[in-house]
Order: C-alpha cells, then structure tokens, then sequence
C-alpha cells in the first residue's frame, strides 16, 4: 500500500473497568476487566484505537511498557497493517511473539486496522472483503448461582439472544447438573446452552460429565481438557456425542494450524488478541474455511463482529461485552445479532471514564 498516513506514535493507556457481571470461572473470577486500550496516533490526524484484555490488572504495568519498548519497530512507516505484522514478526523471530508480546502485537494491528478504516472512511470488514452483516451471539456467563441468576437469565432470553453459554466444573457433577437444569429450566427448549468448562477435567471426567448433561440438549462442550491437550480434546470429540469447542487459547495462526491439523474439535474459536489481530484471524479463516469448520469469536465484541463478517463459516460471536464502560457507543444486540460498523472500527474512547478507571 502506498500514500497511507505514517505512524507517529503509539501508546498504551492501562485501565480496570467494572464487569456488568463478574465472572467465575473453574479457573478463578474475574471480578473487574483489566484492559489496554492502544491509540495509534499518525500524520493525517487520524487515532487508530483497539483494545487487549489482560485476563489480570498484575501485567497492566507491563503491557504498557512493553509497548513503549517496541513501538520505535513501526515508528515512522505507513498504517499497512499486514506490512507492520510482518516487522514485528521478523523483529522478534529468535524470541517468538506469543505471550504479553504477542498480546501487545495483536492490539497494535488492531489498531492499525481501525486507522486504516478510518483513513479510507471504511468498516475494517470491508477492507477484509466483506460488508457489515448481522452475525448471531449468545449471551455469556460464568458459574452460574441458581439462587441468584433467574432474573438475569430472564432478561437474557427478553433481550433477544437465541443461546447463552454458562460455565461449568466449579466443583461436582451434581452442581454442574443442577446448574444446567436451572438453566435450561429459565431459558427454555428454544434457546441454545453452550458449556465451558475452562480446561478443568481429564478426558475421562469430560466424557462423564457430557453423559450425565446429555438430557440438556447442549450444543457444545467448550475447552473440557487443558487447552495445549490437543490428543485429549480429540479423544473426547470422537467419542463424544456433543460437538466439542476450543481455541481462544491458541497463538498465532501457526498454533491454530497445529489444532486444527490435529483434529482436536469439531468447531474452533479463536481470540482475536492471541490469534494476531486481523491479520492473524484472517488466515486462520481462510484454513477453517478450507476444513469446513464453524469458527465462533472470543470476547471483544466489536472487533469479533468484523472479523466473523469477513469469515466464511462464522458461526457464532460471543457477547462478553467487557469494554462497554470506557466506550463512547457500545455495540448493542439487534434481534439477536451483533453488525459491525464504522469507520474502522466504529469505536471511540469515552475520555471521562478512561480518565475514571485508568490505573
């Protein structure tokens, strides 16, 4: 690409925003969301703006260095975001780019996606070859308190969505068939119920469990097995009766290759952070479109309704609507589906807030 705005300056702005409602995991909680928020300021007076999710505030401090440290790789070249990906890649290629490195990379091409939409007045769907379109979401929780949740499940189910995906594993297998129950139980027979159990069983466990929630009408198994198992989670998916799911663990195309060339699942989903930022997720798109795989989203709302729209087996994106508090307009639910829109990303920091949360 030639005549693109150049980069003047990157940075890395840390803040800990509040979760709608906290997750718990069989992993551990996440009572708040530590995000990066990245800007990408150029030379035409055009910000590209994306997001990282941290998992933990402990490395905000060092995502944020981290990108003061490399940013002088990309300083002074145009916004081409495949040409940046390459930099970066042939930079750190003794190190690997995989980890906070990796993590800071993906939010960077993000970013340099979102100038570039914005530079050419564009959705970055678009420039992926695609125009917006309405993908599917499902609502998604963590373990579920039965004595709690009904209400937030009815308004679930009120607001539109078709599935919602509930975690499991937190303890036994009775809890994680009462949780089902009580869930399938609000929901009711129309609306879909993934469940993930956040890689907290062996394959023996997994396929015990799958047994004993078989009556729930599941229709996937999410992560049952340590994420790097690639033997165990294809153990389980060929003797498995529910479509098993992984993916948000995997780094960079090269991982999901590996993955999906082991045939450890029947569908994949790949984190867009983790997986490369569009530049990463439009490669692994093109290989899960040559195996026939349904490829759903990881989190991040408004870059997952891009990237699925340029993705020809999207299956579902997950609504775990995380940056909603520091954004100016948050991607809301029409009908049960997520479209994306533009400029670029169609996003824009909310400063009061960022200024409110920033640590």
């Amino acid at each position: 690409m030639t005549d693109l705005p150049v980069i003047k300056d990157i940075r890395l702005t840390p803040v800990v925003v509040p979760l709608a409602r906290p997750m718990r995991t069989a992993s551990g909680a996440l009572p708040d969301c530590a995000l990066g928020l990245i800007d990408i300021e150029t030379d035409a007076d055009v910000v590209g703006q994306a997001y990282i999710f941290a998992y933990t505030p402990r490395v905000l401090r060092a995502l944020e260095s981290l990108t003061e440290e490399i940013k002088d790789v990309v300083i002074g070249k145009s916004i081409a975001p495949e040409e940046r990906f390459g930099d970066f890649q042939a930079t750190f290629r003794l190190l690997g780019i995989q980890g906070l490195l990796g993590m800071v990379i993906a939010g960077i091409d993000m970013a340099l996606w979102d100038a570039l939409g914005k530079s050419m007045n564009e959705p970055v769907c678009r420039l992926l070859g695609a125009d917006p379109r309405p993908i599917q979401a499902y609502d998604s929780y963590g373990l579920l308190d039965i004595s709690a949740d009904q209400e937030a499940l009815e308004q679930t189910v009120a607001r539109g969505f078709r599935a919602i995906k509930i975690k499991l594993g937190g303890s036994d297998v009775a809890e994680d068939v009462a949780r089902t129950a009580f869930s399938r139980g609000v929901v009711g027979p129309d609306v879909q119920i993934m469940v993930d159990y956040n890689q907290s069983l062996d394959v023996s466990e997994a396929l015990n469990r799958i047994e004993r929630l078989a009556e729930f009408d599941i229709s996937w198994i999410e992560e049952p097995v340590p994420a790097e198992d690639l033997e165990g989670h294809r153990a389980v998916k060929e003797a498995s009766h529910v479509p098993v799911q992984t993916g948000e663990n995997w780094w960079f195309p090269a991982g999901a290759t590996q993955a999906i060339n082991a045939e450890a699942s029947d569908y994949i989903m790949p984190d867009i952070m983790k997986i490369g930022g569009f530049t990463g997720w439009i490669q692994v798109a093109d290989v899960a479109k040559s195996k026939r795989l349904p490829l759903s989203s990881h989190a991040f709302v408004e870059q997952s309704a891009h990237a699925l729209a340029a993705t020809p087996t999207a299956h579902w994106l997950e609504y775990l609507d995380k940056a909603r508090p520091i954004l100016v307009h948050g991607y809301d639910l029409v009908d049960g589906c997520v479209t994306a829109r533009g400029p670029g990303l169609g996003i824009a920091w909310d400063q009061e807030a960022v200024n409110r949360y920033r640590i």
